[in-house]
């Protein structure tokens, strides 16, 4: 019994060293995310507090005033006022100033940050002109709910996807299928509708079940929330099936998806907001179809965004599924060999 224990033991370590490509994503992937990580997010101290600027240039000088120089605060460049004085009603931003044309700040009373960074600006100028701006906080529960949905979204859409599609192909599976009058674009569609019912009847069990023990926050509609996730989801499912459309190993499909999915849960506000982030950051997170369902999906629920205000993350993801699925169409294999 051991004999045969070893024999596969080592027939199968054989097999995953001789498959180059997986054994090169096993090595590189987690140091390239680990450099990655410490240069995105490894920026020395913690900055205690957020104060936006309003002001149309991107550049913060902080000769324009002694504020500016304050330490242990992050200052972020803002030129929409209603934007931003939303996010000082929901404690997002402790304060906002604005020093040109004329000196004033916004913030919320019952922020204790809030509190405290005033405190810090009046120390520095007493002549600047205060508006105050009441507004309950977000819970956390209500903001990040929609992160931990669409992580969950993403891992059953592109594993749950690629995965199987590999396995087709591996067992000989879709080799039998290309005999068939059965097309590339039907298979990959079939595949997407497949995935589709079984995550949003997943993803809606659970936001009933928490909503339900928790109160979740809801400001708009459940039938927009529940258009952003189908869009969402399928934008998810193509990204998935690109991957995977000409890929042979499991081991190489792992290490792909997670050279996708781990930039996508870490930069697309999975667990924290991007605004204190540099703007390459920001504008790299606009890349993954992730960020655009989470933004809609809050907007949905701590705003009351209605579909026509939804028009532009829609779009854009409606445009990334006729991409991906077009992509994976086209350089679709049938064949292991």
């Amino acid at each position: 019994m051991l004999k045969r224990i070893f024999a596969v033991f080592y027939a199968r370590n054989l097999e995953f060293l001789r498959d180059r490509g997986t054994l090169s994503w096993n090595l590189i992937l987690p140091v390239v995310l680990m450099f990655g990580l410490s240069w995105i997010f490894g920026s020395g101290d913690r900055d205690q507090f957020t104060v936006g600027l309003l002001q149309k240039d991107n550049a913060i000088d902080a000769a324009q005033h002694p504020f500016l120089g304050t330490r242990y605060i992050d200052f972020v460049v803002v030129d929409s006022l209603p934007e931003a004085e939303r996010k000082i009603a929901r404690h997002q931003l402790d304060l906002l100033l604005q020093l040109t044309p004329t000196k004033r700040y916004w913030v919320n009373p019952e922020s204790p940050r809030g509190y405290f960074a005033e405190r810090v600006l009046l120390e520095s100028d007493s002549t600047v002109f205060k508006q105050e701006i009441r507004g309950a906080p977000v819970r956390y529960v209500d903001w990040v709910l929609p992160g931990v949905l669409g992580m969950n979204m993403m891992f059953s859409c592109l594993f749950g996807v690629g995965y199987v599609v590999v396995r087709y192909r591996k067992n000989g599976f879709l080799k039998r299928l290309r005999a068939t009058p059965l097309r590339a674009i039907e298979f990959v569609i079939a595949q997407i509708a497949s995935r589709l019912v079984l995550i949003m009847t997943i993803t809606v069990f659970i936001y009933a079940g928490v909503s339900y023990f928790l109160t979740i926050r809801m400001d708009g509609s459940h039938l927009a929330l529940f258009i952003v996730a189908f869009i969402g989801a399928m934008s998810l499912i193509s990204l998935g099936l690109m991957v995977a459309a000409r890929v042979t190993s499991e081991e190489l499909a792992g290490g792909l998806l997670n050279m996708v999915t781990w930039p996508m849960m870490l930069l697309s506000g999975v667990w924290f907001p991007l605004e204190s982030a540099a703007d390459w950051v920001r504008s790299l997170a606009l890349v993954f179809p992730l960020t655009h369902v989470l933004n809609a999906a809050r907007a949905v629920m701590l705003d009351g965004a209605t579909l026509t205000e939804l028009a532009r993350p829609l779009t854009i993801l409606l445009l990334m599924t006729v991409i991906f699925v077009s992509l994976a169409a086209a350089t679709f294999r049938w064949r292991a060999e």
